[in-house]
């Protein structure tokens, strides 16, 4: 992650004091047989190269403001100035403190001009490979932020881009049941028989305030999807009531499972619509939801055959499409015959609702 200002100033501050003490050690060792105080040779090394410490901040304003990539003559002639100005006044404050900290005893310079012209003879050139090195891990930095940002953008946008798609097919399926629902209403009304007809409206009721109360949620309990899946088979009993039976069993242990919401009804109504309405005679719809270790099983089971109406309509496709962006293939779904029916096989990774 990139670092915030205090967390730059801390490490430049720990760089170049680490640096200073290297340098110090270093002198202190290579003039030995002096016997030059140990403690003001480090101390005057790690006050010279604190000084890079603000300079570099300045290199890093002179490198954003005159990008030294891609590279242009003007900006490569700026630095270069910049970095000899920097030569020169890093070389004024090293004798400064050499005449203030005395690192070198007897052996200290004692005038101004012949040392600072000495310093500039022999340093310039590692002066200008430390704003060379320093004005590089700017660039580098600064494209190591960009980089990030970008990963950041691309992954609020990717996010943005699932939710959207979400949105979209959850609002495929809240008419399309809703819409069924209606049209059966209306059929039973043409036909006379109100008592049904005022049972489907209270369980179409039922059906509208849960699909508005979740409107804007990815996800529901086991539990809720599985009454109205209940109240949505009732209703359809209610059309055809010499036509269909069904059960649901739940286990009490996945009755707090997360699942998307409208998971369970529009598999019911392909049940009914594919495998009851479309046989003769008598049909069941059998709904069993269970917890298996770290997941959770959904099994919806019905009378008939798959036939050629192998994964035809839009809520088995809908319900696909969400669990795949949702789970990102963490999940399964399955059609088959068994059973002397058809079974809609889900598997999800199990978490509890909040």
């Amino acid at each position: 992650m990139p670092l915030g200002r205090a967390g730059l100033w801390a490490l430049a501050a720990g760089f170049w004091t680490l640096f200073g003490i290297a340098c110090g050690l270093q002198v202190w060792l290579s003039m030995l047989s002096h016997n030059h105080s140990v403690v003001r040779l480090i101390l005057h090394e790690i006050a010279v190269w604190s000084a890079w410490i603000p300079v570099g901040y300045g290199v890093a304003g002179m490198v954003r403001r005159f990008p030294v990539v891609p590279p242009s003559a003007r900006n490569a002639l700026l630095h270069l100035l910049t970095g000899a100005v920097i030569a020169v006044l890093h070389g004024a404050w090293w004798v400064a403190l050499e005449l203030l900290i005395v690192p070198y005893d007897v052996m200290n310079p004692k005038a101004f001009t012949p040392r600072f012209l000495k310093i500039i003879f022999y340093q310039a050139p590692l002066e200008l490979m430390l704003y060379a090195m320093v004005a590089l891990t700017v660039v580098a930095y600064d494209s190591y932020v960009r980089s990030r940002e970008r990963e950041i953008r691309a992954a609020q946008l990717e996010t943005l881009l699932a939710e959207a798609r979400l949105q979209t097919l959850e609002l495929q399926i809240r008419p399309h049941f809703l819409f069924n629902t209606l049209n059966a209403v209306s059929a039973l009304v043409h036909t006379g028989a109100r008592d049904q007809a005022l049972g489907m409206i209270g369980g179409l009721s039922d059906l509208l305030r849960y699909a508005l109360d979740r409107a804007g949620t990815q996800c529901a309990s086991v539990d809720d999807e599985a009454g109205m899946a209940r109240r949505f088979l009732e209703i359809q009993r209610l059309r055809s009531p010499d036509r269909l039976t069904f059960t649901i069993d739940v286990a009490p242990e996945a009755k707090k499972g997360a699942v998307p919401v409208l998971l369970l009804q529009p598999l019911v109504e392909n049940a009914v619509r594919h495998g009851i309405e479309a046989r003769e005679g008598t049909g069941h719809v059998e709904v069993r939801v269970f917890r298996d270790g770290d997941d959770l099983r959904i099994r919806i089971w019905n009378s008939g055959r798959l036939g050629l109406r192998r994964g035809e309509g839009i809520g088995l496709a809908n319900t696909a499409a969400r669990l795949e962006q949702l789970y990102a293939g963490r999940h399964s779904l399955a059609l088959r015959e068994e059973d002397d029916g058809v079974v809609a096989a889900i598997s999800l990774p199990w978490s509890e609702v909040a």
